[in-house]
């Protein structure tokens, strides 16, 4: 018998390459201080922040010390545990910073740094290993959308993602459309809503019905305020992973309470 889940939604931001320690310290208050001041309700949403690297443990003193109920997520990690291996991280340094969660595979790393589907599934292995939180991004570029429509190569980039992966482990997935990435202009509710239906499917498949009942699916490309709601309407997305957006404190916390400003 299947167990009836219901998925808190994750509203996830990654500033990729923005905001120094300092600068991200100030954004992690402000950020709080906006979401306290509107009386956000944190249990009903889940928030992580993905700073860069040299970020994470300023960001990771300010959320203890002010006891702040932000997740704390980094924006990749080396498939490796140690060695020699100029300019990677391990997962366990990760861990030992409390980080939580890790992006991986996303559409930058696949492009700018070459990244296979298959370094991506020994990554996704690493950051388990380490008791990291996964978020698996797949997508398709403009040209891969013409050619094999829109759910073809998120669900192959998915298929080996999830190989060998236990059926109880916790994953995220995160769909991010290529050709919507900063380009301003989304998918459609519907475009997102069929292909991470498609991508729960693929977990289903991989992990079981267990897993693909609890497994948070998160679309990316051009969030903002103004349309998270309508993302956030379909049954099969659960949060978001916001890019550009992210880094405006205003912004990100219209996001985040997307419950509120439009009943949701």
């Amino acid at each position: 018998m299947v167990a009836v889940t219901t998925r808190t939604p994750l509203i996830a931001g990654n500033w990729k390459m923005n905001l120094d320690h300092l600068q991200a310290v100030a954004f992690v208050q402000k950020l709080h201080w906006a979401l306290k001041d509107a009386k956000h309700e944190f249990d009903a949403v889940d928030v992580s922040v993905f700073p860069p690297f040299t970020d994470i443990r300023s960001v990771q003193t300010l959320i203890d010390a002010d006891k702040i109920p932000f997740g704390l997520g980094a924006q990749d990690l080396s498939a490796h545990d140690s060695g020699a291996y100029t300019g990677e991280i391990s997962g366990a340094f990760l861990k030992r910073l409390d980080v939580a969660q890790v992006i991986i595979g996303h559409s930058e790393r696949r492009e700018y740094h070459s990244e296979s589907d298959e370094l991506v599934a020994a990554k996704v292995k690493a950051a388990l290993k380490h008791g990291l939180v996964p978020v698996v991004c797949v997508g398709e570029t403009a040209e891969d959308l013409e050619k094999h429509g829109a759910s073809a190569v998120p669900v192959g980039q998915l298929e080996v993602a999830l190989d060998g992966v236990a059926s109880t482990a916790e994953i995220v997935v995160a769909y991010e459309p290529v050709w919507a990435i900063g380009s301003g202009q989304a998918a459609t509710p519907d475009q997102a809503q069929e292909v991470c239906a498609t991508l729960r499917d693929v977990v289903r498949a991989k992990l079981g019905d267990d897993a693909a009942a609890r497994t948070r699916i998160l679309y990316g490309g051009s969030v903002k305020a103004a349309n998270i709601a309508s993302f956030m309407r379909q049954p099969d997305v659960d949060g978001a992973l916001v890019g550009g957006a992210s880094l405006l404190v205003d912004e990100f916390a219209a996001i985040i309470r997307f419950q509120k400003h439009v009943g949701v």
